[in-house]
């Protein structure tokens, strides 16, 4: 009964962060398109007004008073304003949840320098100022060599990992991840996620590209992982492997 009250409140809290997230993405593409009132208002005037008018001030004037531009209905002053608060608010709220809902908290992780790393990253992770690939070599309960790329933030969303954070599971590549290999059986499967779309087929080798701001990451180690991204190898007793590709994410606020 315990263990059911716990996948519950698991499967709420998904399902609260998955929601949050959803308005977070909507709301950034109407907000951070543009940085200022202004910017916005010059998207909308047309260069014939401006020939005519001479003026971009007055051309603005106009544009605000719903006299020219290129969209049916222009945005008030206040409506933009208001949705860069609620931008702001949301990402407070996020973070505050986050905040809340950590997985490493309180926890020992001494000894354990790869768990100290993910528990290190949880909170960015968890509020999308960071996105990681963890790159595992090991091998499985069958003695078989398996790798993979996980998705570590898709992984936080669908899994309880208190259970890894707590030693009682060990964290390692599945067939659904963004990318996995057993070595034995030669069984390989790529899959997109939440935050990555796998590009296979390339002549660089593997790469993933970041959906929220179209970076990509080249896993490649003799490569350089790509913009805002840095490539970091955990030397651990823990996995005969273990690689993480940090990227951190780009948007205007």
């Amino acid at each position: 009964y315990q263990r059911r009250v716990r996948e519950i409140k698991v499967s709420t809290m998904m399902d609260d962060e998955e929601m949050l997230e959803m308005q977070l993405q909507a709301l950034e593409a109407e907000a951070t398109q543009f940085d200022t009132y202004e910017d916005y208002l010059d998207s909308q005037i047309q260069k014939i007004d401006l020939y005519y008018l001479e003026d971009e001030d007055m051309a603005r004037q106009l544009v605000e008073l719903g006299f020219r531009g290129t969209s049916a209905e222009t945005m008030k002053r206040e409506e933009f304003e208001g949705k860069k608060y609620q931008l702001d608010e949301l990402r407070k709220q996020i973070n505050k949840k986050a905040k809340k809902t950590l997985a490493s908290h309180n926890r020992d992780l001494a000894g354990y320098p790869f768990l100290q790393t993910l528990a290190d990253r949880e909170e960015l992770v968890r509020s999308g100022k960071l996105t990681t690939i963890i790159f595992i070599r090991d091998e499985n309960h069958k003695g078989q060599e398996i790798s993979g790329y996980i998705d570590y933030g898709n992984r936080l969303k669908s899994e309880n990992f208190e259970l890894y954070f707590d030693g009682k599971k060990k964290l390692l590549p599945k067939p659904s991840d963004l990318s996995y290999y057993n070595w034995e059986t030669q069984t390989s499967t790529s899959n997109n996620s939440q935050n990555f779309q796998v590009i296979a087929d390339n002549y660089e080798g593997l790469l993933f590209k970041n959906k929220r701001d179209r970076k990509v990451i080249n896993v490649d180690p003799k490569a350089k992982p790509g913009d805002n991204s840095q490539r970091v190898e955990i030397k651990t007793h823990e996995y005969t492997q273990v690689v993480l590709y940090d990227h951190v994410t780009r948007r205007k606020n």
